[in-house]
């Protein structure tokens, strides 16, 4: 009687704690897929921008990017987003799943052009963004390459003013994981 009681009560126990253990590893997946902290990167603190990695940021996996851009970089609005990737990232973009959001709402894009040997994408707004608002440039059905690495995507803006003349904005620095 005895025995059967402290099966029960151990097995009782390594079930309760298997069972808290597997509540963990969606935190720790979710971890994986945010900008964290970047300390030595070279890039100025108040030039790193916020990102997400939707599905784990895996290396050889689809992903979805949610490249943000604060409002207060915008204070001129935009009427075209220049990203520029490295040479060495060997992902592969859906040009028609790319989407600029403001309040979650997806703005008209004109068109989105894919400079493979410049390494840049230029996304054409239907109409300029004049206010400052939040922006979300979604990328999805991305094909993450297959080596994992640390890849700086650069972001400039051309104005909605006058002034033809690209600015640059800040740096999302985007780990896949191996």
């Amino acid at each position: 009687m005895i025995f059967k009681r402290l099966t029960y009560r151990s097995l009782l126990t390594t079930v309760a704690l298997v069972s808290c253990s597997f509540s963990f590893l969606p935190m720790i997946t979710y971890a994986q897929g945010n900008s964290g902290l970047t300390i030595f990167s070279g890039v100025e603190r108040e030039n790193i921008l916020d990102y997400h990695l939707d599905f784990g940021g895996n290396a050889g996996s689809f992903d979805r990017y949610r490249l943000r851009v604060p409002g207060k970089k915008l204070m001129q609005g935009v009427s075209k987003f220049f990203i520029s990737y490295p040479d060495y990232y060997k992902g592969k973009f859906d040009t028609d799943k790319i989407e600029v959001r403001v309040k979650g709402e997806p703005l008209p894009i004109r068109e989105v052009i894919w400079d493979q040997e410049s390494y840049l994408i230029e996304i054409d707004l239907e109409q300029p963004l004049k206010e400052s608002n939040k922006v979300e440039i979604v990328f999805s059905n991305v094909k993450n390459p297959r080596f994992g690495g640390t890849f700086y995507f650069q972001c400039q803006i051309l104005p909605a003013s006058d002034l033809p003349i690209r600015q640059h904005l800040g740096t999302w620095i985007l780990s896949i994981n191996p």
